[in-house]
């Protein structure tokens, strides 16, 4: 399951991981990282905030499916690197025997996922999987290894499915995935959406620098995939206005990013 091999880490063409670790006020960037993150602000202000909540989200919808829904088993596709309150570090917390299957392909998050995605309880399981998500029947071949497929499974994909290729790799990534977890499994996913034309500018722009083209869908498109699914309240939401915590006083204001937590029936 781990390449023994030296990854390859280009410093010279910014990723998106890295650049979102960046605008969560991470340190595991380089500088091509931060000048194409500081372009990024400067078309779309916002995307900090965004960044910001879509962990503020991941850790909120984790939290209810381990203490709400009994869910034990996790598979996070398209990790991203590691900052605070990482997926097995939320679950674990709740029930320590949690099992959490990381999937990603950059090799500087595979770098850190050896260092610090290790259960956080002696009784829990914490793996990566070096795997495109293009590949699903690779993942889940993989993740057998790992997670109990005969009992539920929380399959994640968190801002990461505006690289598939086209809409219907899209709907083929998470249709297989989905397709292979029993019944009470769960899908928990989110995307920045175009309805924000500042956010569709900024992936326009890093589109021009080398890197991994990203493609902003329409709600409705980010909706769809939850077809054939039962909606956890509030249904589908901007991830500010799914389940917020701790807000006092004022409206949690909807951003450009929606998403949902829905069970398989």
């Amino acid at each position: 399951m781990t390449d023994v091999h030296t990854p390859v880490i280009r410093t010279d063409i910014p990723h998106s991981a890295r650049i979102w670790n960046y605008w969560m006020g991470g340190k595991d960037h380089y500088e091509i990282d931060k000048i194409a993150g500081d372009a990024g602000l400067a078309v779309d202000p916002d995307i900090s905030t965004m960044a910001v909540q879509s962990r503020q989200f991941l850790i909120r919808a984790v939290r209810f499916l381990a203490r709400e829904r009994g869910i034990r088993q996790f598979l996070d596709i398209g990790t991203g690197l590691p900052t605070m309150q990482n997926t097995h570090e939320v679950a674990q917390g709740v029930t320590p025997d949690a099992r959490i299957v990381y999937v990603d392909n950059d090799p500087l998050v595979l770098t850190h996922a050896r260092a610090l995605l290790t259960s956080t309880t002696p009784e829990g399981v914490t793996t990566y999987i070096d795997a495109d998500f293009h590949d699903p029947e690779r993942i889940v071949a993989d993740a057998r290894n790992v997670l109990n497929f005969n009992e539920p499974i929380a399959v994640m994909f968190m801002g990461v499915l505006g690289h598939a290729k086209t809409y219907d790799d899209l709907l083929r990534i998470v249709g297989t995935v989905l397709g292979e977890v029993p019944s009470g499994s769960h899908l928990i996913m989110w995307d920045g959406t175009d309805d924000s034309q500042a956010y569709v500018t900024l992936c326009e722009n890093y589109t021009g620098t080398g890197g991994t083209p990203y493609i902003p869908r329409t709600q409705a498109q980010i909706r769809a995939v939850f077809d054939g699914l039962e909606m956890a309240d509030p249904g589908f939401v901007s991830i500010t206005q799914w389940r917020p915590e701790g807000v006092e006083v004022g409206e949690v204001l909807p951003i450009s990013a929606y998403g949902a937590v829905a069970r398989k029936p």
